[in-house]
């Protein structure tokens, strides 16, 4: 079975930085590809990015581009997402999500989901 694990959401202040971070279980050969999402109340889930374990390749949605990076620990089975220049409209429910057999910001790709962490940012 895998897990997902996220770490790192809060609150944080416009103009701010924040990294999040999704530990993975049950890691396996067939593991390709993990993603970050995220969701407002009303409005439809959002890829942000995805990284390819083995290799990786990364995807960016074209509103986080030079202000979001993602990575990856494949020793620690970790992948961070880190977040700068943070807006208010960045504000919503981040998830992580895995086991997609690609690197896509589609979010039926994926099969398995993190609970989600909130990123309010706010003044």
């Amino acid at each position: 079975q895998l897990q997902l694990a996220e770490s790192g959401g809060g609150l944080v202040q416009p103009g701010g930085s924040l990294r999040l971070s999704c530990a993975t279980s049950g890691f396996t050969s067939d593991f390709y590809a993990v993603a970050w999402f995220r969701q407002v109340p009303g409005k439809e889930r959002e890829g942000v990015s995805c990284i390819s374990i083995s290799e990786g390749r990364t995807e960016y949605a074209d509103g986080v581009k030079g202000r979001f990076t993602i990575s990856r620990d494949n020793g620690k089975n970790t992948v961070y997402l880190q977040m700068n220049s943070l807006e208010p409209e960045a504000t919503a429910v981040y998830y992580c999500a895995a086991d997609g057999r690609r690197c896509s910001l589609w979010h039926r790709t994926y099969q398995f989901w993190g609970q989600g962490t909130q990123v309010p940012v706010s003044s």
